[in-house]
């Protein structure tokens, strides 16, 4: 019963952070593609 608490934290945590990571990265795509634009823009 314990192991089963234990797996289904550890795959809820994991899910969480796969999450976090991927919009972090698509945060930092969209700053670096609107940093792009300001740059062209300026130019």
């Amino acid at each position: 019963m314990i192991r089963n608490a234990m797996l289904a934290l550890a795959l809820g945590c994991s899910a969480i952070a796969l999450t976090a990571c991927n919009t972090v990265r698509g945060v930092g795509q969209d700053l670096e593609s609107v940093a792009d634009a300001g740059e062209e823009a300026i130019n």
